[in-house]
């Protein structure tokens, strides 16, 4: 009987595994024991001890072990029925090795493999595995990108075509200083090289990062080679360690973009170290970091000052907006990294398997070239009234989604709101007050040359300091803020605007669009830039 009641005891006891996390010296505390894929994980006592809860079948667990300082250990085949294991961590190296040469993310035929054998699969379409996405996206592009190289060479986006070099005055107390461009010659906009032909710059130290790490002034970005040439590659962001931030407010320090303000945990010749978001992925040399899951990973190239004027500021513009605060704690992968279904980090047949798709952030991030995420951004309302002869409107533009300024970082972005009203016969109503776009909205006949029309314009207008040339987004020279007038985060501007109503009544329709652009039209005309505009949002209101 006693002998029944035991077994009875028994097989109602919560099953589980338990063991002991150690290392070359002894026990590891604080190790993460996890049912690998799952949330399902314990903290290992002083002794290096842990406990698993299972379940009364016995089902097979497949447990990982991770502790900072070490590689992830596992995966360990087991079952919850009182079984007892040993785990053995191995630490990882603990500096950065310069001479260590990157790893490329694209695999091609007789050469490395590269990231793409086991995290893509080119015969899905529409993969969402993060080497095919990270090929469609902004970050994978970024040394190919036309526009950016034809601002570095000051060419066209062909590259076939490019404006003089820069004429230079000297002044008794300055010495050389840029002019302005000759109107006599043919001019195909700004180039970083048209006004320093002598300097590489530092423009790869975000654009070319794994090439810029061992010379972030001196690596000229139409000579990189190896996997350097794919941008901000798998490798690179996978060996980032730590960013430098100031202490007293969080952001990168002045003058240091890109791989300046990063550390690096980069191995010596005969080992491995890939650090990401996970604590579980093994087998493998791995770790986890959970700077991966922060926006303080993204600092380094979204905040950029330059002769003493902030140009790229999106992260600190996330840093001071409600966003980043702890009622809603919401990132910069949130919105840029979101989830999207996928379950899959490798291909199965490379050891990989499903997790719950909350867990799983896309690598699909194509910037500003996302017309859903633009759309979402901003919400627009407009107000329409008769007060005698005038049309009275109002609208309303709300920054209700962008965790920073919209539009943000490169400054020959901007936005436009247009407002015009229309009387029955379809008429344009003169305008009679209210602002309107200014020239650098477009001048000429075109449909979207909005010059001189009712609306606004919300962008970041630099001035060059020698030529007066404005706007310009050649930043690399000395330039001055002329204007802010970009929505922050949670913001609304509201302006007002009358028409003339018309003599004889009929109804009135009252129109606004607000438009997304990648530069402003001068400067899109002379490049040759062809990216049409994205309609952000559109409203009407009709009169009686």
């Amino acid at each position: 009987m006693c002998a029944a009641l035991l077994a009875g005891m028994a097989s109602t006891a919560p099953a589980q595994v338990s063991g002991v996390v150690r290392d070359a010296s002894g026990p590891v505390p604080g190790a993460t024991v996890r049912v690998q894929r799952t949330g399902l994980a314990v903290v290992t006592s002083q002794d290096g001890a842990f406990a698993v809860p299972g379940a009364a079948l016995c089902p097979l667990l497949s447990l990982t072990a991770y502790a900072p300082g070490y590689y992830i250990a596992g995966p360990f085949s087991t079952r919850p029925c009182g079984a007892s294991i040993g785990i053995v961590l191995k630490k990882h190296p603990k500096e950065d090795y310069a001479g260590y040469q990157w790893v490329v993310a694209t695999s091609s035929a007789g050469g490395e493999p590269g990231c793409q054998i086991c995290h893509g699969d080119t015969g899905a379409k529409d993969s969402a595995l993060p080497f095919d996405e990270w090929s469609r996206d902004a970050h994978g592009g970024s040394l190919r990108n036309r526009r950016f190289l034809s601002m570095y060479n000051g060419a066209d986006l062909s590259g076939t075509h490019r404006s003089p070099r820069t004429p230079r005055g000297v002044h008794s107390d300055y010495g050389s200083f840029p002019l302005p461009p000759d109107p006599t010659k043919p001019y195909f906009g700004p180039g970083f090289k048209l006004d320093f032909p002598a300097s590489a710059g530092n423009c790869a130290a975000c654009h070319a990062p794994a090439a810029a790490a061992a010379a972030p002034y001196g690596t000229d970005v139409n000579s990189v080679s190896g996997a350097g040439r794919e941008g901000i590659t798998c490798d690179f962001c996978h060996k980032i360690w730590a960013v430098r931030l100031k202490p007293q407010t969080g952001l990168p320090y002045p003058g240091m973009p890109g791989v300046l303000s990063i550390s690096f945990r980069r191995p010596p010749p005969g080992s491995q170290l890939f650090i990401g978001p996970y604590d579980d992925v093994a087998p493998g040399e791995d770790t986890y970091s959970p700077l991966q899951n922060r926006s303080q990973i993204c600092a380094p190239c979204h905040f950029g000052q330059f002769w003493g004027v902030q140009i790229y500021n999106s992260f600190g513009e996330w840093l001071a907006s409600p966003y980043a605060g702890p009622a809603s704690g919401q990132t910069c992968q949130d919105c840029h990294m979101p989830r999207r279904g996928g379950t899959l980090i490798a291909r199965r047949d490379k050891g990989g398997g499903d997790r719950d798709p909350r867990t799983v952030f896309s690598h699909l991030m194509p910037g500003a070239s996302d017309v859903s995420l633009l759309r979402d951004a901003a919400v627009m309302r407009v107000q329409a009234r008769r007060a005698g002869d005038r049309i009275q409107v109002q609208a309303d533009v709300t920054n209700a989604k962008a965790g920073h300024h919209i539009p943000t970082d490169h400054p020959a972005r901007n936005i436009i709101l247009v407002v015009w009203a229309t009387d029955a016969a379809g008429n344009e109503l003169r305008q009679l007050s209210g602002p309107v776009i200014p020239e650098w909205g477009g001048k000429g006949s075109e449909p979207t040359d909005y010059a001189g029309r009712p609306g606004k314009i919300f962008a970041r207008i630099l001035e060059e300091r020698w030529t007066g040339v404005h706007p310009t987004a050649a930043y690399w020279n000395p330039t001055s803020l002329r204007e802010d007038t970009r929505l922050a985060a949670r913001a609304t501007d509201t302006t007002a605007y009358q028409f003339a109503a018309p003599k004889n009544g009929g109804r009135i329709a009252v129109h606004a669009v607000l438009v997304y652009r990648r530069a402003f039209k001068t400067m899109a005309r002379q490049k040759g830039w062809d990216t049409p505009d994205i309609l952000m949002n559109e409203e009407r209101a009709q009169l009686p």
